[in-house]
């Protein structure tokens, strides 16, 4: 099944680079990405697209094909990411979008949930939690110790070299318990979307850094119980960087919501979970 890159420039002119999958007439699922499109796994992009709808995974603002302007001192908040949401979601169909939001992406989809409640139609968080980036709330899991030891104790590449990237986000991966010959893939085909070597735009696109700087301000965790749509959560059981309590805080705050946590997986969605996801995600 073949897919479609484009782009698509919101009301307020910010460009988002969008990848399309499927049917255009179809219902559309609108996959954020945290932070790029390629958080996505192509497997679960196709599963979808199978399963009778279209597809658009997109890079958040600073990353891959969208608006980069600077990445170190983002002028932006996470609400206006919310409304980039909203504004492709409306954009690309008249019909309230199923919307899906992974790791930092997941932080965005549910302010666009809350913020936006029109354009949306489902709502689906994926390895996520309820609120943002730095200190927990103290009834939250919060990084693994062991595992954030080893992983901050990696020295930074050279982010102008494609390969020290790649070995980078490789050793990454084994730390978190993910496949690092995917991560390795993955992280080249980052890179090689990535427009120019400017260190601060590779690491904006491989650690999404600009999530660290972004105003992240008022809290959303408190009106979770607002959401009013067919929500999913979708967690890895070994996750170490959002442990599954996360998951489950979300799923338990959001009305009805279904929690679905994959015993393999970790912080990223492996492709052998596609099938799964993709069935849970149509199923609402």
């Amino acid at each position: 099944m073949h897919s479609t890159v484009r782009t698509f420039r919101t009301p307020d002119g910010v460009t988002l680079g969008v990848e399309h999958f499927g049917d255009a007439a179809a219902p559309l699922v609108l996959l954020v990405g945290g932070t790029t499109m390629l958080s996505w796994p192509d497997a679960l992009c196709h599963a979808l697209a199978r399963g009778g709808r279209h597809v658009v995974r997109y890079d958040l603002r600073d990353s891959g094909a969208s608006t980069t302007v600077d990445p170190e001192a983002p002028a932006y908040t996470l609400r206006d990411l919310a409304a980039d949401a909203a504004a492709l979601a409306r954009g690309l169909d008249d019909r309230p979008a199923h919307l899906a939001g992974i790791g930092v992406g997941g932080m965005v989809a549910q302010v666009a949930a809350l913020d936006h409640p029109k354009a949306f139609s489902a709502l689906t968080l994926v390895g996520t939690r309820p609120v943002a980036p730095g200190p927990v709330d103290d009834d939250l899991p919060d990084h693994d110790p062991a595992t954030r030891e080893r992983r901050f104790a990696l020295a930074l590449p050279d982010w102008s070299d494609r390969a020290a990237v790649a070995q980078y986000a490789a050793a990454g991966a084994e730390i978190r318990g993910d496949d690092p010959a995917a991560a390795r893939t993955r992280a080249e085909r980052i890179f090689d979307r990535t427009p120019g070597t400017a260190p601060a735009v590779q690491m904006a696109n491989q650690l999404g850094m600009v999530f660290a700087r972004l105003d992240c301000t008022p809290r959303w965790r408190e009106r979770l119980g607002e959401i009013a749509v067919p929500a999913l959560v979708v967690h890895g059981r070994r996750d170490p960087f959002f442990p599954v309590g996360n998951g489950e805080a979300l799923a338990r705050e959001i009305p009805g919501a279904r929690l679905l946590v994959l015993e393999e997986a970790a912080t990223a969605l492996p492709d052998a979970t596609a099938e799964e996801a993709a069935k849970a995600m149509l199923a609402l």
